[in-house]
């Protein structure tokens, strides 16, 4: 390389590393601020231009299925040479992999028909009752899911539907007397409730024997202590993601953002069980980039879409995207999805598209993702359907297949 061609060469490094840094500080201040106002909130979901190389690399699926690929991640090819330029660790021809839930979710509802077979062989058919309270549109269509998947898998149910206007201590008498159905092996209460009702108390009458959703503190402590229990369906669902893709937990720093019963919480728990180091973010914690770009394997909790941008991934993590976010905003769907044609026929057709916590953006520098949808929300009835069985087993002291 002449003189000049070596100066020219050192010019355009020297742009691409202010650059970086420029992006490195800006992060400084994308945190997740309680205080955040709607505008500061939708400052912090601008589209990127981080891409992956080349249209010629899309993603590849771990599990048989439909190939797909993000039209956010194959678009825009300055960007992405831009980008792979100035981040020379990160070999960007090493393609994500989309880590199908629906296929894992088959797995595992196949697993559970073999179980069920063999315990209906026994003379036992696993029961779940699922208490629906009033007339709550989303919740209906839920729970019919639910209730469709114990048919096609074997497993007896009943659905109880008692009036808005129930009381608190008629919820108690009705949960009480599926505590005492020996029929019944596991019970849901369908959240949310009517707000005259006591939630947490009404949780907590459920036995923990037939508690499928793992939210009882019998439950919640065994988890912590390791010991065999029914643990939540869709902490359980990403432990199950992990694993069946044969991808590293032990020894691996997780970072999960969001702390909430239901999914934080849980997954903190059993990822450390798992012998990960284990980080909690939430709505409190300061500088969050600095903990999501140390993270091997990063859950996203806390129901903002497209919360995780680009920046915030280290490169080659594992992206577990929890959030279902709906978008009814036709400049929302163009800013996640910048030319994507099926993402944009849905949103003709619907009126809305889904969006999770993780910037679609993001999945290109990641090693492994689960797509929204298709990813984690696919497993949760597979693994209530999966408590119902060793709920059935653990009432009749039938030791449960270890995994």
């Amino acid at each position: 390389m002449d003189g000049s061609g070596l100066k020219n060469y050192c010019s355009t490094r020297l742009g691409l590393r202010s650059a970086v840094r420029q992006q490195d500080g800006d992060t400084i201040d994308n945190r997740i601020a309680p205080s955040a106002s709607p505008a500061d909130h939708d400052a912090n979901l601008e589209p990127q231009s981080l891409m992956a190389d080349g249209a010629d690399h899309p993603p590849q699926i771990l599990f048989p299925g439909k190939l797909r690929a993000h039209g956010s991640i194959l678009s825009n090819r300055s960007a992405r040479d831009l980008w792979t330029a100035a981040i020379p660790w990160k070999k960007m021809s090493d393609s994500p992999r989309i880590l199908d839930g629906v296929a894992i979710a088959a797995q595992i509802k196949s697993e559970v028909v073999a179980e069920v077979q063999l315990l209906q062989a026994r003379g036992i058919t696993p029961g779940l009752a699922v208490v629906l309270v009033g007339e709550v549109p989303a919740s209906q269509i839920y729970v019919r899911s639910k209730v469709k998947t114990c048919g096609e898998l074997g497993i007896f149910s009943e659905l109880l539907t008692p009036p808005e206007t129930i009381t608190t201590s008629e919820m108690l008498a009705l949960v009480a007397d599926l505590n005492d159905r020996d029929d019944i092996d596991g019970i849901l209460i369908q959240l949310p409730l009517p707000k005259h009702v006591d939630t947490k108390r009404l949780l907590e009458a459920v036995a923990p024997g037939k508690d499928v959703d793992g939210f009882h503190p019998v439950n919640v402590g065994r988890l912590q202590s390791g010991q065999p229990g029914l643990a939540p369906c869709t902490p359980a669902g990403i432990m199950e993601i992990l694993r069946r893709s044969q991808l590293p937990v032990a020894g691996q720093n997780a970072v999960i953002i969001g702390r909430s019963d239901i999914v934080g919480k849980p997954a903190a728990m059993m990822l450390l069980n798992a012998s990960a180091t284990v980080t909690v973010c939430h709505s409190k914690t300061t500088d969050l980039p600095r903990f999501t770009q140390a993270a091997d394997i990063l859950v996203a909790a806390i129901g903002r879409p497209g919360y995780v941008t680009p920046e915030m991934v280290k490169p080659g993590a594992t992206l577990i995207d929890v959030g279902i976010n709906r978008i009814t905003d036709s400049a929302e769907v163009e800013k996640f999805f910048p030319g994507d044609p099926e993402r944009a026929a849905t949103f003709a057709k619907r009126g809305s598209v889904v969006v999770g916590d993780i910037h679609p953006a993001a999945f290109a520098r990641s090693g492994a993702y689960t797509p929204v949808p298709g990813g984690v929300g696919a497993l949760t009835i597979a693994m209530l359907m999966q408590n119902t069985v060793t709920a059935a087993k653990l009432r009749r002291g039938i030791a449960a297949e270890k995994k």
